[in-house]
């Protein structure tokens, strides 16, 4: 099935492991241009050289995503060198250890909101600028199952995934006749280096909650499963969706 990425420009957000690396690696294989944007600059190379070798193109960018002036130079480099932003799939998140709300630290408070959701938002700032002068353009966000349902013991991070939502939501209103889509995805745990760190936690005292037993289907994502997912909110298979959250959660919401 031809999905219409060929030639694409394609930026990605988190692009150096996880579910970020195997949606780049997807956008490249169906013949996109990627823009590589992650603080990891290790991460990077190695995607970015997985993609040359496969016969892709990409560029790699390091970027804190909660820095607004970082942000803004990366997405001018981008468009100035491809000539334009076609794509964009922001896709980086950090998570921090569980715990009671009463014992959240600030610290946590902002290190997580500050990339899961003021970063979100001054990268989708920084696209709409460029998309709306041209009107032209695709945003995919990585919300979470946890943007749809409480959580316990992740408040930060619970409540940066509904923000999410919020701002694709609105995003798609004001834009819904500027040529531009903004759709979420909503991933369930997918197996990646930063949920591993996550199982990995001591003392969580919701160790017993609903959300800590996993998905119905029994077993964690992949991260191709949900780079599916993002392709097809990009292409030209979904054209008619904007403003919508597509769940990938092995069935966890539907309880």
């Amino acid at each position: 099935m031809d999905l219409g990425l060929e030639g694409k420009v394609v930026l990605v957000t988190g692009a150096a492991s996880g579910i970020g690396r195997a949606t780049a690696k997807a956008f490249a294989g169906e013949g996109a241009t990627l823009a590589l944007v992650d603080r990891d600059a290790g991460g990077l190379h190695s995607v970015r050289e997985e993609i040359v070798a496969a016969g892709g193109r990409a560029t790699t960018h390091v970027v804190d995503v909660s820095d607004s002036a970082e942000v803004d130079d990366a997405h001018d480099e981008v468009a100035v060198e491809h000539g334009r932003i076609d794509v964009a799939f922001n896709n980086a998140g950090v998570i921090e250890p569980v715990g009671w709300f009463h014992e959240t630290p600030e610290g946590s408070w902002d290190r997580v909101i500050g990339v899961n959701l003021k970063g979100v938002w001054l990268c989708m700032r920084a696209q709409l600028r460029h998309m709306y002068a041209r009107r032209d353009g695709v945003i995919v966000n990585t919300s979470s199952a946890a943007g749809l349902v409480g959580a316990p013991g992740t408040s930060p991070y619970t409540t940066a995934k509904h923000g999410v939502i919020g701002l694709t939501r609105t995003a798609a209103l004001e834009y819904a006749t500027s040529g531009i889509r903004v759709n979420a995805v909503a991933p369930g745990t997918v197996a990646t280096p930063m949920n591993d760190s996550f199982a990995r936690m001591e003392n969580d005292p919701f160790a017993d909650a609903p959300v800590r037993h996993g998905h119905p289907n029994g077993r964690l994502a992949r991260p191709d499963e949900i780079a599916d997912a993002v392709l097809f909110l990009a292409s030209g298979r979904s054209t008619f969706a904007t403003g919508s959250t597509l769940v990938v959660d092995g069935g966890y919401t539907a309880q």
